[in-house]
């Protein structure tokens, strides 16, 4: 229970047995139906409140304490508040799920699409044919399955990269599996980007566990015929494990994504002493960062292909007749540029990602 402790005292005092064991198991939180259920009267009730010992978080919901509501009691008013068949869901529910770290400044709720819940302040509802089918059966305070909270965020993500940081923030905090949230999404006859559902949660996806991962196999690997490579492999070092994000063992070539605008503190000096020991063991290690995969996925491509076709790879090719894979200088030049430019508006990248990288890509050109 998570009830400030010095409210603790004030909240057991003075209620029946019976109604202290569900305030105890609510957080501190009851409702009016409760309350009459126990026996005490409506002047019980509102002389508490007079006296400041009881508040109302809202219509037929009260706390049984002074004070500021803990998270976890606010969370139970909104629930006891949505009334029969309600539950925490999207990002509410993610917060529980530790799907995320920060809470949501709305507490977002699902209710039966058969019931009407008056709207309250900081409070979302959503409405579920699912409902019945979508409730964990145990966990209080009711909640979205995880896997259905994952679904739920995909379908109501702003962009398809939001919605990919979802399911691979799930998978890659190892919260659930692929195959658990394939069974979550073919459960839903309508979801929004169902096809790009369908490929990150297909085996040759397995391993992307973010953002920035899942953009470098839909636009540098998968276009390039850069195929092959392991996702997330476990190595030792220094009797601890350390994982690669790609490795083309075969190949002796390893490649490393960071999404980070920058490296924080010795994080760089982490990363350094990672790629020393591969080299010790004859792995070349390629890095990274958001705005080399996402701004100029074929140079990228380029500068992999060259090192993989040096060591026997056979598969690299272009992804179309300018692209600069398989050419023997890899230069930012404006052809190439331009041609990046275009392979990432036929990539049916967000508008918004498209003007940002052309943007870029036309600062860069001006440099050659």
């Amino acid at each position: 229970m998570s009830v400030p402790t010095g409210n603790l005292a004030a909240m057991g005092t003075n209620l029946p047995g019976r109604l202290r064991a569900v305030a105890d198991a609510q957080d501190g939180i009851i409702t009016s139906s409760q309350i009459r259920q126990a026996g005490l009267t409506r002047g019980i009730v509102t002389s508490r409140l007079r006296q400041g010992r009881w508040q109302r978080l809202h219509p037929g919901v009260y706390a049984t304490f002074s004070g500021e509501p803990s998270r976890a009691a606010k969370l139970w008013a909104a629930v006891l508040y949505a009334g029969p068949g309600a539950m925490l869901s999207h990002q509410t529910a993610a917060e529980l799920w530790k799907l995320i770290d920060v809470p949501s400044s709305l507490v977002h709720m699902t209710v039966p699409s058969s019931r009407r819940v008056k709207p309250r302040p900081g409070i979302s509802i959503h409405l579920s044919g699912r409902a019945r089918s979508a409730i964990h059966p145990a966990r209080n305070p009711p909640r979205t399955r995880l896997e259905e909270t994952v679904i739920d965020l995909w379908a109501t993500a702003r962009t398809l990269d939001d919605a990919v940081g979802w399911v691979t923030s799930a998978l890659g905090r190892r919260l659930t599996t692929q195959q658990r949230l394939r069974e979550a999404m073919q459960a839903r006859s309508r979801l929004p980007r169902r096809r790009q559902l369908i490929e990150l949660l297909s085996p040759d996806a397995a391993g992307i566990h973010s953002v920035l991962e899942y953009r470098y196999v839909r636009f540098v690997e998968r276009p390039h015929g850069l195929a092959g490579a392991k996702r997330q492999v476990r190595v030792r070092r220094d009797g601890r494990n350390e994982y690669r994000d790609q490795l083309y063992a075969d190949y002796g070539t390893a490649i490393e994504l960071d999404g980070r605008l920058a490296h924080p503190g010795d994080t760089r000096w982490v990363d350094i002493r990672r790629d020393n020991a591969a080299a010790v063991i004859g792995v070349t290690t390629l890095r990274y960062g958001w705005a080399d995969v996402t701004k100029t996925p074929c140079l990228v491509a380029a500068e992999i292909a060259k090192v993989l076709v040096s060591r026997g790879y056979p598969g690299a090719r272009p992804c179309s007749i300018t692209c600069p894979v398989g050419r023997q200088e890899v230069l930012a030049s404006p052809a190439s540029l331009r041609h990046d430019e275009q392979a990432m508006a036929r990539c049916r990248v967000p508008s918004g990602a498209v003007r940002r990288a052309s943007r870029a890509i036309r600062e860069r050109r001006t440099t050659c």
